[in-house]
């Protein structure tokens, strides 16, 4: 058996083996090598054991991922994949062989001493259980939290005007040109994907050659092969997140009999249901006990037979499709990596089911593909916006919906998680600011190169700015400071550069704005979210939803009594002197990168950060809360269908997970400039460069 290792410049770790099998134990013993702390901390969130060593604040998630059943849903994956693709769990099965292999070295990783905790071991299904623990929040359930409390505490109405994006959902960008929209004649796919920027990063950078195939693209570390980023030379495709909605939430209504949990039914007939008990281990505290139950809906998550809504038994039971298909779609990776046209990766595709993406991809021969690929549940509309009660008939899941395709519109297609393919399948969206910013960008040109997209992930311009200036413009009687302010922000170009004071000032009035706005007596009912665990958190404050839903209510014609121009006035008196003269803070002052470390360090970096939530390129902070980006272009990526060697790519990060690694932060100040890097492409450098290395 041969295997090699090389690295390019960047430290990228460009793998060749004789075939599949031997390769993917390779970029498990790679991987492993590369990122052991971050894969140890992947395994233990999947299985719900993290705050043994990360202590308390882990405790939410751990608690989440025991009643959802996390990993037992991919230890069934994991079994009926050996039986419905023996190929595809043999080779999974030899990345984990690598993963362990690679794990034994690992122990003396600094932050393994750091919390006393020595590497253990993967199975076959924890490649599985990593994907699911990191893609279970990616369709938004809990937003149906909020809706239902929206509706039930200040009536139905009040559910479109919140609509907006739920944390950590949205913020991708995507773009196909077609061959006759390019200075080559051949297709570009570019894009970002947007998630909570990691440290060490989601996305790892890796090449994979054997006797089959050769695929450059971007790895989730912990996973086999290259599911969402890849570029094999003869075809290319990438994803956004569908936003579309196939996961439910149903009320249940249990009761205990004696030692055992009783659920009723929409028959009418009360029926026990799976229940045993797990001990949830955390550093620095008590350990904790939790009742894991199952209805034949799926996994309560919350509440239990001694919940009370109105005086009646509460629970809400989680329905996803892997827990109901025992498939997480790996299936498709396989294919994906021997793919050479778009006809090969929309087979593969119709393989997918989780997460629900719309994906992109184009081929030499001139071959173009845009579809969404994922399984969603065909059932009542009631699903898709509610609780729904599970006791009641009506709310079964029937079917599965046929993945929509669409086309190009003169020779450009744009996804950015905007009402796009998947309007169908959803609910809640983006904002169509990022998408039609994009191609407006791209109409002003016929003619695009590869080396011309880094302009595109970096634009700044903020057109979700409109409904506050324009509450500002109807203010015509401001005097001293505020009506300085107001002529600054009325001229201002509308760009979130961290350079710019105007963009700092019209920060600090919309964040002034969302305060008040928030703390209305009007909107008190919401004040206080509801006593769901904390882990949903995110979802249920008030302030990041009035934060994220300002332009809706901005321009609602009435917003249950409110006088918006007065708040608007007041935000505008509470900021102007802070923000007068020439020494006003900087957007980047305080608009910075605040990566999620596992285990956060003294000297953490924190840098200063262009865009905001609407614009393409989307660091987002959460406005009236905090200036700070904890989401932003997980990646960046330019895959050139005329010339591999001509694409590019850079992560916020590096390639190697080891603090102090020469390629630990290295890619840093180019993701910070917009800048990528070459994808190396050429073995006979490789080898030369290691060679002399």
């Amino acid at each position: 058996m041969t295997t090699e290792i090389y690295r390019d410049a960047w430290g990228v770790p460009h793998l060749r083996a004789d075939g599949p099998l031997e390769l993917a134990r390779l970029q498990g013993l790679v991987t492993a090598r590369d990122r052991a702390w971050q894969l140890e901390v992947e395994r233990h969130r999947a299985q719900g054991t993290s705050a043994a060593f990360l202590g308390p604040d882990a405790l939410p998630w751990d608690v989440f991922a025991r009643r959802a059943r996390l990993d037992d849903t991919a230890r069934r994956c994991s079994a009926a994949l050996e039986e419905r693709d023996p190929e595809t769990a043999a080779w999974v099965r030899a990345y984990v062989d690598g993963v362990n292999d690679g794990l034994r070295s690992a122990g003396d990783a600094p932050e393994f001493a750091r919390v006393a905790l020595a590497p253990g071991r993967w199975e076959p299904w924890t490649p599985l259980a990593v994907w699911l623990a990191t893609h279970i929040l990616f369709a938004g359930f809990p937003a149906k939290l909020w809706r239902d409390e929206a509706a039930r505490r200040l009536g139905p109405d009040a559910v479109g005007l919140f609509a907006a994006d739920g944390p950590g959902s949205s913020g991708s960008n995507g773009w196909l040109v077609g061959g006759d929209r390019t200075v080559t004649g051949h297709a570009v796919i570019a894009g970002d994907p947007h998630r909570f920027v990691e440290d060490p990063g989601v996305y790892q950078q890796i090449r994979l050659a054997c006797d089959e195939f050769d695929v450059v693209g971007l790895a989730v570390p912990g996973v086999p092969g290259i599911a969402h980023f890849g570029h094999t030379g003869a075809v290319a495709w990438a994803i956004t997140n569908a936003m579309a909605d196939y996961q439910d939430l149903y009320r249940e209504r249990l009761r205990r009999t004696g030692a055992d949990v009783e659920a009723l039914g929409p028959d009418g007939v009360w029926r026990r249901i799976a229940r045993h008990t797990e001990t949830v281990r955390v550093a620095a505290g008590d350990s904790v006990e939790v009742e894991v139950l199952e209805t034949g809906r799926g996994p309560v998550i919350v509440g239990g037979p001694e919940g009370l809504d109105d005086g009646a038994p509460l629970a809400l039971a989680l329905r996803y499709p892997p827990r109901v298909t025992a498939d997480l779609g790996f299936q498709a990776l396989l294919p994906l990596l021997r793919a050479r046209s778009t006809a090969d990766v929309d087979r593969a595709l119709d393989l997918w089911a989780e997460p629900v993406n719309v994906v992109q991809a184009a081929d030499t021969g001139g071959g173009v593909l845009h579809r969404v690929a994922g399984r969603v549940p065909v059932r009542a509309a009631a699903n898709g916006t509610r609780l729904v009660p599970a006791w009641e008939p009506g709310h079964e899941w029937t079917g599965w919906h046929e993945p929509p395709r669409a086309g190009l519109t003169d020779g450009v297609a744009v996804m950015a998680n905007q009402r796009g393919p998947a309007a169908g399948l959803g609910v809640e969206f983006a904002a169509p600011h990022r998408a039609d910013r994009i191609a407006a960008l791209l109409a002003r040109r016929r003619r695009w190169s590869a080396s011309d997209m880094p302009a595109l992930h970096t634009d700044t311009h903020l057109a979700s700015a409109a409904p506050l200036l324009e509450r500002l413009a109807a203010l015509d009687d401001l005097t001293g400071p505020a009506a300085d302010l107001r002529a600054r922000l009325l001229r201002w170009d509308r760009r979130m550069d961290a350079a710019s004071q105007d963009a700092a000032r019209y920060a600090a009035l919309r964040g002034a704005v969302v305060r008040r706005l928030a703390a209305h007596p009007a909107l008190a009912p919401l004040a206080s979210p509801p006593a769901y665990p904390d882990v949903f958190l995110p979802w249920l404050a008030l302030l990041p939803r009035v934060g994220f839903a300002l332009e809706h209510l901005l321009r609602a014609r009435e917003l249950f009594g409110i006088d918006r121009g007065r708040l608007v006035r007041e935000a505008v008196d509470e900021v102007a002197g802070a923000f007068a003269g020439p020494d006003a803070p900087r957007w980047g002052d305080t608009h910075r990168l605040a990566a999620w470390r596992a285990l956060p360090g003294p000297s953490d970096e924190a840098p200063p950060l262009d865009g905001d939530h609407d614009c393409v390129l989307c660091t987002s902070a959460v406005p009236g809360w905090t200036d700070l980006a904890a989401r932003g272009p997980a990646a960046r990526y330019v895959w050139d269908l005329a010339r591999r060697e001509d694409s590019l790519w850079v992560v916020p990060f590096g390639a190697s997970g080891l603090p102090g690694h020469p390629h630990h932060h290295d890619q840093l100040p180019l993701w910070l400039r917009g800048e990528l890097a070459p994808v190396v492409t050429d073995w006979a450098r490789l080898k030369k460069e290691n060679d002399h290395g």
